[in-house]
């Protein structure tokens, strides 16, 4: 039986993945900070239905020692390093803890793997977001980067870190360049679900509007559940590799809002309020991802479409909203 450690195993991406993995018949152990053991309705709720079938570890990437404990006590297959400060509009507000937590943490990863577990694959979680301002439209993995955030300049670091270790030691590292991934497990803080979230509010009469930032912004949006089977594809490749994943579709922020709220018979022109505190000082334009080098070498193609996504995370936010008021009821 395969083992496999996920750093970031409660958030949207790690939830997905310890699903997709136990389905294979791994043994999937997951990094967790000890104040989520401490309280799991909260912190662990994203993987609560499948606790009994997940190893948890206490530990921390801050923690060099700690995450050496957990890959010579775990003695893992593969490892994919999918934990990190990821809300990009909070990495204008504290560059530090950014930068800090993740270009440590990827290279704290990195090192306890090499010293500890030399043939253990590595997945590495890079961001279209090191793209930035592009030079070419679609990108793809010869794509220039030219971040525009401490977040995307903190992913290029890892995916530099990753690649020179790969090179330097043999490590069996691969980076996954992922565009935007969304599904019901998306955070309310990310743009996706604050539409989502608030159209059901709106729906329900909870609410009478919702504020956002660039209307106009674009991107390449799919859904989490597709992207983390690409995940395990780059790692069951003879040789390494780093690789876009991308729906190679676009959509603007607008489009976004308007299929969210039609989905519940609203007009978004209706509720949607143009906040300008809320425009980044430096914003990404025009993401779109090209997958062909993903498509013809790991077999992998993406099914969902952008309506159907949309649909999905709507459905799901206004059956909780509905759901709690009942229960409150």
């Amino acid at each position: 039986m395969k083992r496999a450690l996920i750093t970031g195993i409660t958030g949207q991406d790690g939830s997905y993945l310890a699903e997709f993995l136990l389905g294979k018949g791994y043994e999937v152990h997951g990094l967790v900070r000890r104040v989520a053991i401490e309280d799991p309705e909260h912190r662990l709720w994203r993987i609560l239905h499948l606790k009994d079938q997940l190893h948890l570890h206490a530990a921390s990437l801050e923690s060099l020692p700690s995450i050496y404990r957990v890959f010579q006590e775990v003695k893992p297959d593969e490892c994919y390093h999918l934990a990190a400060q990821s809300f990009v509009a909070y990495s204008f507000e504290d560059e530090f803890s950014t930068l800090n937590a993740n270009i440590n943490g990827t290279h704290y990863v990195l090192t306890a793997l090499r010293d500890c577990t030399p043939d253990c694959r590595l997945y590495f979680a890079a961001s279209s977001e090191m793209f930035g301002k592009v030079s070419e439209v679609p990108q793809t993995e010869r794509t220039p980067f030219h971040p525009r955030s401490a977040y995307g300049i903190s992913k290029v670091a890892g995916f530099h870190l990753t690649r020179n270790y790969r090179e330097a030691y043999g490590v069996k590292a691969s980076a996954g360049i992922l565009y935007n991934h969304e599904s019901p497990r998306r955070g309310y803080e990310f743009v996706t679900r604050k539409i989502t979230s608030h159209a059901a509010r709106i729906k329900l009469g909870l609410a009478k509007e919702v504020r956002l930032g660039n209307l106009d912004a674009r991107r390449d949006w799919g859904h989490a559940r597709e992207y983390v089977k690409a995940m395990w594809l780059m790692l069951q490749q003879d040789e390494p590799e780093d690789f876009v994943i991308a729906t190679g579709e676009q959509h603007s922020v607008r489009e976004f809002a308007e299929a969210a709220f039609s989905q519940l018979g609203l007009e978004y022109r209706e509720h949607v309020v143009t906040d300008p505190q809320l425009l980044r000082p430096t914003d990404v334009e025009n993401l779109l991802g090209d997958p062909s080098k993903a498509k013809q070498k790991l077999g992998w193609s993406y099914q969902v479409s952008f309506k159907d996504l949309v649909g999905e995370m709507v459905e799901a936010d206004y059956r909780l909203l509905a759901d709690s008021r009942q229960g409150r009821a």
